[in-house]
């Protein structure tokens, strides 16, 4: 994938995005000082602290100014900045890739919510002009159970997917994401649903289909299902 207007607009920015990265701020509230991450980079001290103002600006990161230095942690935009870097990098030099994904989980009673979800006409409507179907109201929950499986599931953070934007109804406002065509225990064909913000963690998944995949597959909590995903 060819990299966004945004991102080759970081320029040399970029890799002051990286080193905050790498320095811990992908993942919580990291304290730097411009002086360290200028000696890190081999910038000026001017030109780290320019670069940490812009990426700011741009949304990029959260900074706190304190006494001796400040407090800074990339934002969701300056990770998927990094993430598509990582992707148009990993397609470049990685060209071969499986034509599908594995993914192995237990089956598990979510939060309830979603039926709720599926059901709204926002999504609804996308679903069935996207996928071709109308989803059953309501998704299976697995809860990924191996390293590989969950190395898969990060994989899909770095395709475009099925796009399923956002919107707004009934007074309140509904996430965007993507899904994936899959095939469940080589039988029932389904996608799955990937939100950009959810409860759950990474390590699990939520699946739709046009039956009820409880049912027809004769699922209960602690089984093992096997999921097929076409990136």
């Amino acid at each position: 994938m060819a990299a966004s207007r945004a991102v080759k607009s970081l320029g040399k920015m970029f890799f002051t995005l990286l080193a905050l990265a790498e320095l811990g701020a992908a993942s919580g509230e990291v304290s730097i000082t411009t002086s360290s991450l200028a000696e890190r980079l081999g910038y000026s001290q001017q030109t780290a602290s320019r670069h940490l103002i812009e990426l700011e600006k741009a949304g990029l990161i959260s900074r706190a100014v304190e006494k001796k230095g400040c407090r800074v942690r990339l934002t969701n935009s300056g990770i998927d900045a990094l993430r598509e870097v990582y992707g148009a990098l990993r397609k470049v030099l990685e060209p071969v890739t499986a034509p599908f994904l594995i993914l192995k989980g237990v089956v598990f009673t979510g939060l309830g919510e979603g039926a709720y979800y599926v059901t709204r006409e926002g999504y609804k409507k996308q679903f069935i002009e996207k996928l071709g179907f109308e989803p059953y109201p309501g998704t299976l929950n697995l809860r990924l159970i191996d390293e590989e499986s969950l190395k898969a599931r990060r994989e899909l953070d770095f395709y475009p997917g099925i796009e399923i934007k956002g919107f707004t109804a009934e007074g309140r406002t509904f996430g965007a994401g993507k899904c994936f065509r899959a095939i469940i225990n080589d039988e029932v064909e389904g996608a799955v649903v990937v939100a950009y913000r959810t409860h759950y963690g990474p390590s699990v998944i939520e699946l739709i289909s046009p039956v009820c995949l409880r049912e027809r597959l004769k699922l209960k909590d602690g089984d093992l299902v096997k999921v097929r995903v076409f990136p």
